[in-house]
Parts: C-alpha cells; sequence; structure tokens
C-alpha cells in the first residue's frame, strides 16, 4: 500500500496529535494513547499514524489516494495550528514530494 510521511515541526506536538486523531476518528474510529503520544485514526481509503517527536507531529498515511489523505489530515492540522503557522510537506515513500497544506497569508485570507 502506497506510504506518505510528513513531520511537522511544532513546540506542541502531543496537543495536536490527540487533537488530530480525536477529530478524524469521529466517522471511522481512532485512539490516542496518551502514554505513548501517539495515535492512529482509519479512513475508508488507508490509515493515518501520528506521533509526538521532539522535532514536532509525525505523521504517516498509508491509502491508495495519497493525494486527497494527505489533504485531509493536513489541513485539518492546520485548521487546528492557526496560530502557530502550521506547514505541512508530505514525501512518499519513494523520495518524492507529496503534497503541502498551509494557512493562507492573511492578505489572501482577506481578499486582497
Amino acid at each position: 500500500m502506497p506510504r506518505t510521511e510528513a513531520l511537522v515541526p511544532t513546540d506542541r506536538p502531543a496537543r495536536y496529535g490527540k487533537q488530530l486523531v480525536a477529530h478524524l476518528g469521529r466517522r471511522a474510529g481512532g485512539e490516542w494513547d496518551e502514554q505513548a503520544e501517539r495515535g492512529w485514526t482509519e479512513f475508508a481509503a488507508g490509515r493515518a499514524e501520528v506521533e509526538a517527536t521532539a522535532d514536532g507531529l509525525r505523521m504517516t498515511v498509508d491509502g491508495d489516494d495519497l493525494d486527497q489523505l494527505e489533504d485531509v489530515v493536513g489541513r485539518h492540522l492546520v485548521r487546528f495550528g492557526t496560530r502557530d503557522e502550521l506547514h505541512v510537506r508530505w514525501v512518499r515513500a519513494d523520495g518524492s514530494a507529496g503534497t503541502e497544506q498551509q494557512a493562507p497569508a492573511e492578505d489572501d485570507a482577506a481578499g486582497r
């Protein structure tokens, strides 16, 4: 199954990981382990795993439609981390670049 990964630098990886798993897991299931600071969530088209590390939040997605899965996971994280201006850059298992998600610049958001 195709795989992609992103490491998102943040000072609060466990907070964002827990929030992401809780939100995305509402539909198809998921679980966050407070002790291990890692969790997972299922999708119809794949699975996402997240882990809080010293470097940030590491996210791994396995599935057939990586563009869609990266977008769903990345967009939600960026929305939760608007204050911290999180930027998600996915890298595929073969080393190629995946998609990117980030909050729009303030000028873009204001329609300027």
